[in-house]
């Protein structure tokens, strides 16, 4: 199992330790169709990401999402310049309770400066154009950079941890790096995750404020894995030390990627 820097995996972990084991999720769509995968790059990655909130009608949702906006995104991706997707279905908030939000997507670039250069395009634009015929719930779209290196390996479940702005940003990043990302990796053998991702939000898709603050995934190699790393000690320690940070509140989702 490949090991993260103790600053990188540990936020992912806390967030998801204060609440219950999910319960078992729904059972997921047939499988996205598939996105080109380039090697990652060397510097930090930057992310476009688009959480939809609960349709109207998931079935009519799904059957679109499937069937038009996925391949429509596939076409564009040469265009759009993005090197990577990783699409989520979230099945449960962390206590077992119906997700706070539906999905989410994640269009990776290899620099911030690759990701805006790729929103300014045609192809861009006709996917932005799209998600109006479908996406009946509404939706968040930000910009992200990464801050931690990210791995390699599968996440087919995964905890996501999405902060709000907390009261005083520069007290939160204080804390985070120089506390609770290393009781989140300090516990990384006991919870069993094999991947964590730290990305902060820089901005809207429009260029104002972003909705969001901080995302963290934990990746798990299923998800009979990752309800057994949730109801460890070492993910309840992580979880129990977010409220001397996350003073904005957070949200925290199970997954599965598609």
């Amino acid at each position: 199992m490949r090991r993260f820097p103790s600053w990188l995996v540990p936020s992912l972990l806390a967030a998801a330790a204060c609440s219950k084991p999910a319960d078992k999720p729904a059972e997921a769509p047939a499988a996205d169709t598939a996105m080109a995968v380039a090697p990652a790059p060397a510097g930090p990655q930057a992310i476009v990401t688009v959480i939809y909130n609960p349709p109207k009608s998931p079935k009519a949702f799904e059957k679109y999402y499937s069937e038009v906006h996925v391949p429509l995104v596939v076409s564009k991706q040469q265009e759009i310049g993005f090197t990577k997707a990783e699409l989520t279905k979230f099945v449960s908030n962390l206590d077992g309770k119906k997700p706070t939000f539906y999905r989410q997507a994640e269009l990776y670039f290899n620099s911030l400066d690759d990701a805006k250069k790729g929103m300014q395009t045609p192809g861009f634009k006709a996917v932005g154009d799209d998600l109006s015929k479908f996406a009946t719930g509404g939706l968040i779209g930000m910009v992200a950079v990464e801050t931690g290196d990210k791995g390699s390996a599968p996440c087919p479940a995964l905890v996501t941890v999405i902060y709000n702005t907390p009261k005083d940003t520069a007290a939160f990043e204080k804390y985070y790096a120089a506390t609770h990302l290393p009781i989140v990796g300090s516990g990384q053998s006991e919870i069993g995750f094999t991947r964590a991702d730290l990305t902060r939000f820089e901005s809207n898709l429009d260029g104002s404020a972003p909705a969001k603050y901080r995302q963290a995934e934990l990746c798990f190699n299923s998800m009979d894995d990752l309800k057994k790393g949730v109801a460890t000690p070492a993910f309840k320690k992580a979880g129990d030390d977010l409220g001397n940070f996350a003073t904005g509140g957070l949200t925290i989702l199970i997954g599965e990627q598609q």
